[in-house]
């Protein structure tokens, strides 16, 4: 009995012992923040131009040949005073002055004819478009109030990965629907999206939430939820925030000069892998890749030459090749910038004077069909240069890929690819006549790393290739 009591007795303690730590892990409570904040919180529904045909003539497309003849006989109805949820755009925003400033998402106020705002309060309000910009996907609206409760921003910088955070909005149309998770990741790049350093969360997002504010624990915005991952249509556990520094400097620009400034420097850009690394004399897998410089532009007179690797730009560092267009972007046209770039094994520091971006051009390659000549340890097999659309000459530098096999094909390359350039232990060799590759390539030990620079439809980049035997 003794022995018995003792267990007894002594997991008695343990359990004791183990109620602190079981307190520790409470999850937060969020009653005060939403209080505090969510009467800040809007919900936007809009109707578009196209909704408006919709409703005339339900039956009929404007492209139908009998849209015109039923168009003087049938009269047009009346709007309802409510508009259809399928002719209704769903969306949330939040108040940032007290004088009616509300930050949302462009796409939810995109192509809209009428913008209504309803407030926590169920007051609603007609809103005007001040500004949007579909890069960022930030859109700053007004509508006419005074003294309007506002939201409290933050700083996105001090977020940490696995904080809780808490968003309010709309989804499917409900008013003021709180939901809660943590920051899954910082800086994520997603694409088609160069500008914008995400906050991934797997805070609860679905349709109607767009726009809508993320808070910290501190009651701090530190985000507009803008996107969701899904294979479904529905929430899957990722989504995006834009950081709100982000989000505040585009409507600032939006209220001052009615559009967006973005800087650039005119290069085309790719990551750097381990192998390219090893190809490119670099001490780690770090910065972003230069595959293309644009002629004549900011990069190019700053002597910048393709093969280079941008590893700091502005005084920040450029970790991944995303890093680069976001910290070009953020600075005004027109501004100096001194950048570090790794040519040849070695760093080297330039000064560059900002352009303003917009979408580069690149020339269209004719493809030529050529005899083929033998192949080598590569698998790879280059002829004569083919003629660039557009000019009467063939190009100055280039060979084409006649065959891909081994090696080769294992590094994706394909009969018609253009190889421009060959690097190997960081020294760069433009590539003129098919005989250049042939020695360099017997040069080459069993295994050795190397890069080619490879023209592909309109686009060039690096690829990386180990020789065999």
């Amino acid at each position: 009995m003794n022995r018995m009591f003792r267990t007894s007795l002594l997991a008695l303690l343990l359990c004791v012992s183990a109620l602190p730590a079981l307190a520790a892990v409470n999850l937060p409570d969020f009653t005060a923040l939403v209080e505090r904040q969510g009467t800040a919180v809007v919900n936007i529904s809009t109707i578009s131009n196209t909704s408006q045909k919709a409703r005339a003539f339900p039956e009929l497309d404007e492209g139908d040949p009998m849209f015109d003849f039923f168009r003087r006989i049938v009269p047009r109805q009346p709007r309802s005073p409510q508009p259809e949820p399928d002719n209704e755009s769903l969306g949330s925003g939040f108040i940032i002055s007290s004088d009616g400033f509300i930050l949302t998402n462009a796409h939810v106020v995109e192509d809209a004819e009428e913008i209504l705002v309803r407030l926590a309060d169920k007051r609603e309000y007609r809103a005007r478009v001040i500004g949007a910009d579909a890069r960022s996907d930030v859109a700053l609206i007004q509508i006419e109030a005074k003294g309007l409760p506002k939201v409290t921003l933050g700083e996105p910088e001090h977020l940490k990965v696995g904080e809780w955070v808490l968003a309010i909005g709309s989804p499917f149309g409900f008013d003021q629907t709180v939901t809660a998770g943590i920051v899954s990741a910082k800086d994520r790049s997603l694409p088609d999206e160069n500008f914008v350093p995400f906050i991934q969360t797997d805070v609860a997002i679905n349709p109607g939430n767009s726009g809508g504010p993320l808070f910290n624990l501190k009651g701090e915005v530190i985000g507009i939820n803008s996107q969701i991952y899904s294979r479904t249509g529905g929430f899957m556990g990722l989504s995006f925030a834009i950081p709100i520094d982000v989000a505040m400097d585009v409507q600032q620009q939006l209220r001052t000069h009615g559009r967006i400034q973005r800087g650039r420097i005119g290069v085309a850009i790719q990551e750097v892998t381990v192998d390219l690394a090893g190809s490119f004399g670099l001490p780690k897998a770090s910065g972003a890749l230069v595959s293309a410089v644009e002629p004549d532009s900011p990069a190019a007179r700053a002597g910048v030459v393709r093969g280079d690797v941008i590893v700091r730009f502005d005084r920040r560092n450029v970790d991944k090749s995303s890093d680069l267009p976001r910290i070009v972007a953020a600075r005004r046209p027109g501004t100096r910038a001194e950048m570090v770039v790794y040519r040849e094994g070695a760093p080297k520091e330039l000064k560059v004077t900002l352009g303003e971006w917009r979408d580069p051009q690149t020339p269209r390659v004719r493809k030529t069909s050529v005899p083929s000549s033998t192949g080598n340890r590569l698998g790879l097999v280059l002829i004569k240069p083919p003629m660039i659309r557009g000019r009467d000459q063939p190009a100055a530098q280039g060979l084409m890929v006649d065959r891909a096999e081994g090696p080769a094909a294992r590094a994706s390359l394909q009969v018609g690819d253009t190889v421009l350039a060959v690097i190997v232990g960081g020294k760069q060799t433009v590539l003129a006549k098919p005989e250049v590759f042939e020695r360099i390539v017997a040069e080459l030990k069993e295994g050795q790393q190397l890069s080619l620079l490879v023209l592909r439809g309109e686009a060039t980049s690096f690829v990386s290739l180990r020789a065999g035997k």
